[in-house]
């Protein structure tokens, strides 16, 4: 009915003379209105067209306000907000971190980000088992060894025989078997990779064979540490350069897969149309032709994807992505030395810490709670360079990820944000929090001698609710 003139101006047409009428002296209204207001806007009202008797009125073209300068929608913290008194912070959450349900074997550090002074020191040397606490020291790893803006690629090359394709691991277990994926936000999926290939290869050309090439990560398919259920579970999987839907059997699935390689190749057999298409696990050929490329989020992106719902495939391709980056082995081996190796050369105090894998999941893991406050903190007062994502892809007590049903009883809402991290026997709640009295404190808690789940999940959001509602003056 409207037609947009490339003038400037507005053309408003209508089919019939009654309905014609009504539009012109509605949008004449409406100039009136708004000119009145002060707000010129540019009109051209008409007729259907050329010959049909009626005629335009011009209405000068639009002059809009000056709008000035865009407000912070978000106030930043005060800096006046009085820190908490050591003494009396300590005296209200040590009755909370001896806490039954969080048996022995309690660590635990809270920390003033804007002045770095320690405000209470529960064992906080000690090396304990994070649990996927850990996760955070794989996160500011990632950050610090990748540009957080770089992408995973995975590609497709043509095989050493007519009708066979390669499809070569990058690294990314976000690759989605739908479009859009049910789980990663923004990956990449099969179904462009199949695209571009048909549109590669000669026209009739059938694909019968898919090779799976995961070289790009080396070494042992699950960690030492992990235990015999461990991978496949709902939670783990074997760890290969090659994935699809972070390991699961299915898109949005629990259950992960125990041949996540098979499984990519057999995602991109059914994209392509050839289900019945041949998979197995090899090598691309030497110098072969790339038929296709599909690139994974950002490196951001999947970090705080990784923390929000603390994603142990994720966690682990990073790490071993660190690997790499710093010329390190891409094995469970090498991501825990680049990640510790990075960290330390960043001035983290990594004294203590021992890692066997970058989730989290190993028993071997040993991370004091003074290292995971450090970490934190230094993410929070801008010591680390380009790690907000760090931050940002904490979960937020009550509202989402891992702590979407947890952590905000008497708190106020978004004053706490945290990683979780559970083991048999192990409980652990590391990140930031906001006093009443608007102070940004920096905690971690581990409980790696703790029993029941409910009570241990039950004491660590009673102490971070205590932080979060502490004046403690």
């Amino acid at each position: 009915m409207g037609t947009i003139a490339s003038s400037g101006s507005t053309i408003v047409t209508a089919k019939t003379g009654r309905f014609r009428r009504r539009i012109a002296m509605g949008v004449v209204g409406l100039v009136l209105l708004l000119i009145g207001g002060g707000v010129g806007v540019g009109l051209l009202l008409t007729g259907g067209g050329e010959g049909d008797g009626t005629e335009a009125v011009a209405v000068p073209d639009a002059e809009l306000p000056d709008l000035g300068e865009a407000a912070p929608v978000l106030a930043s913290l005060g800096t006046d907000a009085p820190v908490p008194d050591p003494t009396v912070l300590s005296s209200q959450l040590t009755p909370l971190l001896t806490a039954a349900g969080l048996g022995t074997g309690v660590s635990a550090e809270v920390v003033d980000v804007a002045t770095g002074e320690v405000l209470l020191d529960l064992d906080a040397g000690d090396p304990a088992v994070p649990a996927s606490t850990a996760k955070l020291l794989t996160a500011a790893a990632a950050l610090l060894s990748l540009d957080p803006a770089e992408t995973l690629t995975t590609t497709v090359v043509a095989g050493s025989t007519p009708g066979e394709v390669v499809l070569v691991g990058g690294g990314d277990p976000t690759l989605s078997r739908t479009s859009p994926s049910q789980t990663y936000p923004g990956a990449a999926t099969v179904a462009d990779l199949a695209t571009q290939v048909v549109a590669a290869m000669p026209a009739g050309t059938p694909v019968s064979r898919i090779v799976v090439d995961s070289s790009l990560f080396g070494g042992a398919l699950t960690a030492p540490g992990w235990g015999s259920g461990d991978a496949p579970s709902t939670y783990a999987a074997p760890v290969t350069a090659t994935a699809v839907d972070g390991a699961r059997v299915s898109p949005g699935s629990q259950a992960r897969s125990g041949q996540p390689g098979i499984d990519a190749g057999s995602a991109l057999a059914e994209a392509l149309g050839v289900p019945r298409a041949t998979v197995v696990l090899g090598e691309a050929p030497a110098g072969a032709e790339t038929l296709a490329t599909v690139e994974s989020a950002p490196v951001a992106r999947l970090v705080e994807q990784m923390l929000s719902m603390s994603d142990n495939m994720l966690a682990e391709a990073l790490a071993r992505h660190v690997a790499i980056a710093n010329d390190l082995p891409a094995t469970f081996e090498g991501g825990a030395q680049a990640v510790t190796e990075v960290l330390a050369d960043a001035g983290i105090d990594v004294t203590g810490a021992s890692l066997a894998d970058g989730s989290g999941l190993s028993q071997s893991n040993r991370v004091p709670a003074g290292v995971l406050t450090d970490v934190v903190t230094s993410a929070a007062d801008g010591s680390l360079d380009d790690v907000s994502a760090l931050l940002s892809g904490l979960p937020v007590a009550g509202y989402d990820g891992t702590l979407l049903d947890r952590g905000d009883a008497g708190a106020a809402p978004g004053t706490v944000r945290a990683k979780t991290g559970t083991l048999l026997g192990v409980h652990a709640l590391a990140g930031t929090v906001v006093t009443t009295d608007g102070r940004l404190l920096s905690f971690a808690v581990v409980a790696d001698g703790s029993g029941s789940e409910l009570a241990a999940e039950s004491a660590l959001d009673a102490v971070a609710a205590a932080l979060a509602g502490c004046g403690c003056r």
